[in-house]
């Protein structure tokens, strides 16, 4: 199928003028489902709330995994259907339109957009397992960057676009945070093999935020520095805290808090980089997921 066939069949919403309000705050990206709408779309919310605008609008493919790009002007995401036949990822304007498929990401997830807005790093499966892959953004060269018997998930660049990192998760159910340094593939673990990271976000200042599960059972978020030092645990709450994403500015995360059960809605929530200040930002019943703060 076409992009133009595509954008017919699943026309975008966002009108011009909401997107340039949306950009003036820099506005949160997101994929929603709910009981009643179980495929996913993506939706854009600003960050001091009010009422989610629908981005994407398609009734047997899920939109997920939304990813900004530098400058805001579009939005690269995970497409897929149960027949297979629309698979791999996107990139579309957020004011609607534009949509357009990267070539040879078919299965993949993850994708995260370079800080020069020329590249993409994403996951895909090589046989059992998935590698992290970096392909300029009309997909080519695909470059694979891993070759791990462990499956290497959600790259997130560093603010100088020398490094990657990901969490690379084992056999055994652990899941520990790497880096790779682009001009060498020379990886460097930043969290113990024993650990249970998931979905870095690398801040323009220097840190990263994860998701851990700890001793509590419930997944937290963290941040630490890219060689593991300076570990700080953000939240605390009986609840599962996932999916962190900086704000611009580095003072502030968004990240999803659900609870112990898959049935319970999944909320997007902002806190202070310092744990403080926790605040739910959406409320409908819903899963609110992935979501993506705009540069």
């Amino acid at each position: 199928m076409t992009a133009t066939a595509l954008a017919v069949a699943a026309p975008l919403t966002l009108g011009a003028a909401a997107d340039a309000g949306a950009a003036a705050d820099h506005s949160i990206v997101f994929a929603r489902y709910t009981a009643t709408a179980p495929t996913e779309d993506l939706y854009a919310i600003s960050p001091t709330g009010g009422t989610p605008v629908e981005l994407t609008h398609t009734s047997t493919v899920s939109d997920v995994m939304p990813s900004w790009s530098p400058d805001g002007k579009r939005v690269a995401f995970v497409r897929y259907g149960s027949a297979g036949a629309i698979d791999g990822v996107w990139t579309m304007k957020t004011a609607g339109g534009g949509l357009k498929a990267v070539p040879g990401t078919k299965g993949a997830s993850d994708p995260a957009w370079s800080p020069d807005g020329k590249r993409i790093a994403y996951a895909k499966p090589v046989g059992t397992q998935r590698e992290i892959y970096v392909a300029d953004i009309d997909g080519t060269p695909a470059t694979r960057l891993t070759h791990s018997a462990a499956d290497d998930l959600h790259p997130t660049w560093s603010p100088d676009g020398k490094y990657l990192a990901f969490n690379r998760a084992d056999s055994g159910g652990h899941s520990r945070l790497m880096r790779i340094r682009l001009s060498t593939l020379a990886q460097t673990a930043i969290t113990g093999s024993a650990s249970h990271d998931w979905t870095p976000d690398w801040s323009h200042g220097n840190r990263i935020a994860f998701s851990r599960v700890d001793s509590t059972g419930f997944a937290h978020l963290y941040t630490a520095r890219p060689d593991g030092t300076g570990l700080h645990r953000i939240t605390a709450a009986r609840l599962n805290d996932k999916n962190p994403s900086w704000s611009p500015d580095g003072t502030r995360l968004v990240f999803t808090r659900g609870g112990a059960d898959d049935a319970d809605p999944e909320h997007l929530y902002l806190v202070r980089a310092d744990g403080t200040a926790p605040t739910q930002l959406t409320k409908a019943d819903s899963h609110d997921l992935e979501a993506d703060w705009r540069p």
